[in-house]
Formats: structure tokens, C-alpha cells, sequence
């Protein structure tokens, strides 16, 4: 099974609902990622705010940053090579990279949507 791995641009929470407005393609990606973890699939993220040591232990995702700065996040890798910059994976992506169901990692219409936590009102 491919192994997929996802470093984030520096936000507060992985959900998209932080902040000022929610961002639905990150809303999105954090849904079939969730429904991943439920068919057995990992996919692991890093924050570039939470994380940065995960960013400079990887070369080639160290080198990009150093390349492009900050605009390429997100950077997805899959088995240790860059498949996408800049953007998160569609739906079709995920499925056809990890060899998911696609009708199992797609979000549902609805997509709950829990505080993260980090701020006075529960979010940033």
C-alpha cells in the first residue's frame, strides 16, 4: 500500500474551520482523509506552524520550500515523491494514488464540523 504524506501550510487547526471564513477544499481534504483512516488508510500531515522539524527533515520538501517559499504548501508525497504541489489532492486523486474506493473517501453532503480548540471561542 502507498504511503501518503501531507505538510500543510502553517494554519491553527487541520479542519479548515479556523479563522475568520472556512476554507471548503481544506474542509473537504480533512473529510476523505477522516473517511481514509475509517477504510484503514493512514495519510500523515504536517503543520508547518506545529511541526516545522518534519519540514527540514525532508530533503526534498525542505528543497522546495527553499525553491518556491511557502506558496508551494500544500506538498503531498506519495512514497516519497512530490505529486502535488500547491493544492490538495482531489477526491479522484486520493483514490487513484492510494488505491482507495472512491465512493468509500468521499465526503459525505453534510461534513461535521468540530472546534478545534485553539482560541478564545473555541477556534481561531
Amino acid at each position: 500500500m502507498s504511503k501518503m504524506v501531507i505538510y500543510d501550510p502553517a494554519m491553527c487547526c487541520s479542519t479548515g474551520v479556523c479563522g475568520p471564513s472556512v476554507n471548503p477544499e481544506l474542509l473537504r481534504a480533512a473529510a476523505v482523509i477522516e473517511n481514509l483512516k475509517k477504510a484503514g488508510i493512514v495519510v500523515s500531515r504536517h503543520n508547518l506552524s506545529a511541526e516545522p522539524q518534519a519540514f527540514m527533515q525532508s530533503e526534498t520538501v525542505s528543497d522546495a520550500l527553499n525553491k518556491s517559499g511557502v506558496d508551494v504548501l500544500p506538498i503531498t508525497m506519495v512514497d516519497g515523491k512530490i505529486v502535488k504541489t500547491g493544492g490538495y489532492p482531489t477526491n479522484e486523486e486520493f483514490s487513484e494514488w492510494l488505491g482507495a474506493d472512491l465512493e468509500k473517501i468521499k465526503p459525505a453532503t453534510k461534513v461535521k464540523v468540530k472546534k478545534c480548540g485553539c482560541g478564545p471561542k473555541g477556534c481561531c
